[in-house]
C-alpha cells in the first residue's frame, strides 16, 4: 500500500517536529529547507544557547501568550513543556530549569538540539531536501497538490522541480531574522491557497528612543529595574527585571516582553524605577542618612550606592542638578528631585528596531482560518500550518519554542492520519 507523501516546507524548530510526527504516523515525509542545513534560527535561539520551552502549567503558559492564546489549548495540551523536556531527555539532550522556569539544555549548546532533531528525523525515514528560489504557489490539480516554484538540488545537481504531496504542512517562519531562512514564503503561500495574512510586525524586539540618556549609558545592563510603559497616560505594560541601554534605545528582557505590548502605535512614554524595592519617602530617609554622613563630599561621588556609575552624570545631567553641589549645602528641593527621578527616569519611544531584528514576528496567518485540533487549513483541503507563521506569539522565556515544537507536532500527525 503506497504511504501517504507528506511534504514539510522549512527544516526550523516547527518543522523539524511536524515531519518526526508524521514519520512517526507512518507517513513519507520530505522535509524542503533552503539553507544548507537545518535549524539555522534555532541555533542561534536564547543567544546560542536555546531556551527550549518553559517549565509551567496551561493556564500560566496561555498567560504567557499575548496573541490568541485559546488557539493553543489542544496543541499544548495534547504536547505540555513536560513533554517536550521528556522528547529532548529521552534523545539524549539532557536538561535543566533556571530563573523564570526557562529550560535549557545542560551543555548550554543550541547546536545540540538541532542536531538532536535533525538525528531523529533521519532515524525515522524523513528526506531531507535543500531547495533555491522561492516556494511561490501551492496548486491542487485532479486531486494532486504540489508546490510550484521550487528548484530542487540532488547530488549536487539542481533543475526546477514541482513537489508532488498528498500533504503540504507550512513551517516557514515569520520575517524576523531573514538571513536564517524566514524570507516571508510561507504568507505568499498561505495566500495563493486563500488565506487571510495579517500583517507582520516585529515582536520581542529592541525600542528605539532619541532620548540622549540612553546613549549615555549605552551598553549598561540593569537588573531589578522596574519598567513601566504607558501610552497617554494608560498603563500598557509593567515590569520588574534585566534592561540593556543601546546606541539606538533600549533593549533587554523586560523591553523585549513589552513590545508584544505595543502593537497599537507610538510614541509611548517609559518609567525607569531604580529602587523598586522602596517607596518615595524611605528613599528619601536613605538619601538623607547617606548624605549627612558624607556631607563634605560632592553629590556625583556619593550617588556610587544609588546608581551604576556610568548612569550618574546622565542622571544628573537629564534631571537638570550639578554634580559638583555640596552634600552640606544641598537644597531639600533637590534631594526631593533626587528621590523622584530615581523612582521615575522617563523616556519617550518611538518605535521599534526592524522586524529583521525582531526574535518573532506577530502577525501571520490568520487562527480562525485554520483548524486548533488538527492545525488543517479551513480554505484548502490537505494544507497544515505550524510555527511562527500563525498569528500567535508569545513574550520570552521558552514559550515561543513550545509553540513551535506543539503546533509542528500537532500538524505533523494530523497531516499522516486524517482524512482531508
Amino acid at each position: 500500500m503506497r504511504k501517504r507523501q507528506v511534504l514539510v516546507l522549512g527544516g526550523g524548530a516547527a518543522g523539524l517536529f511536524a515531519a518526526i510526527a508524521a514519520a512517526e504516523a507512518g507517513a513519507s515525509v520530505l522535509l524542503a529547507e533552503r539553507n544548507p542545513f537545518c535549524g539555522k534560527k534555532l541555533n542561534i535561539t536564547g543567544k546560542g544557547r536555546c531556551n527550549l520551552t518553559n517549565a509551567c502549567d496551561l493556564d500560566t503558559f496561555l498567560a504567557n501568550v499575548p496573541v490568541n492564546p485559546r488557539f493553543l489549548y489542544r496543541a499544548l495540551t495534547d504536547f505540555s513543556p513536560a513533554d517536550t523536556v521528556a522528547f529532548f531527555e529521552e534523545h539524549g539532550v539532557p536538561t535543566k530549569t533556571e530563573r523564570g522556569r526557562r529550560v535549557f539544555p545542560v551543555s548550554d549548546r543550541a547546536r545540540d538540539v538541532t542536531d538532536c532533531l535533525v538525528r531523529t528525523a533521519k532515524e525515522r525515514g524523513v528526506r531531507i531536501l535543500r531547495f533555491d528560489g522561492e516556494a511561490l504557489a501551492f496548486e491542487e490539480r485532479d486531486g494532486v497538490r504540489t508546490v510550484c516554484g521550487l528548484t530542487g538540488q540532488r547530488g549536487g545537481t539542481s533543475a526546477p522541480e514541482p513537489l508532488p504531496c498528498d500533504r503540504l504542512i507550512l513551517a516557514t517562519g515569520g520575517a524576523s531574522y531573514p538571513s536564517t531562512g524566514s524570507t516571508g514564503d510561507g504568507y505568499r503561500l498561505a495566500a495563493s491557497a486563500g488565506h487571510t495574512i495579517l500583517p507582520p510586525k516585529p515582536s520581542l524586539v529592541p525600542l528605539v528612543s532619541s532620548d540622549p540618556f540612553c546613549k549615555a549609558c549605552m551598553g549598561l545592563s540593569l537588573r531589578n529595574v522596574g519598567a513601566t510603559f504607558l501610552r497617554n497616560g494608560k498603563t500598557l505594560y509593567a515590569e520588574q527585571g534585566e534592561l540593556l541601554f543601546t546606541h539606538f534605545g533600549v533593549s533587554g528582557p523586560i523591553v523585549l516582553s513589552a513590545s508584544a505590548h505595543l502593537r497599537e502605535g507610538y510614541p509611548v512614554t517609559l518609567r525607569l524605577d531604580m529602587k523598586p524595592a522602596l517607596d518615595e519617602k524611605t528613599l528619601d530617609q536613605r538619601l538623607l542618612r547617606e548624605f549627612s554622613a558624607h556631607s563634605g563630599r560632592d553629590l556625583r561621588n556619593c550617588m556610587n550606592s544609588l546608581l551604576p556609575a556610568k548612569m550618574i552624570d546622565p542622571f544628573l545631567q537629564k534631571l537638570g542638578i550639578s554634580g559638583s553641589e555640596k552634600l552640606h549645602s544641598l537644597p531639600r528641593e533637590t534631594r526631593k528631585r533626587l528621590c523622584e527621578g530615581l523612582k521615575c527616569i522617563e523616556l519617550e519611544l518611538t518605535g521599534p528596531r526592524p522586524i529583521a531584528e525582531a526574535i518573532i514576528t506577530s502577525g501571520g496567518v490568520a487562527v480562525t482560518e485554520v483548524d486548533p485540533r488538527t492545525m488543517a487549513s479551513r480554505k484548502a483541503r490537505g494544507l497544515y500550518f505550524a510555527g511562527e507563521l500563525l498569528d500567535v506569539d508569545a513574550y520570552t522565556g521558552g514559550y515561543n519554542l513550545q509553540i513551535a515544537f506543539a503546533t509542528g507536532r500537532l500538524a505533523g500527525l494530523s497531516a499522516a492520519t486524517d482524512e482531508a
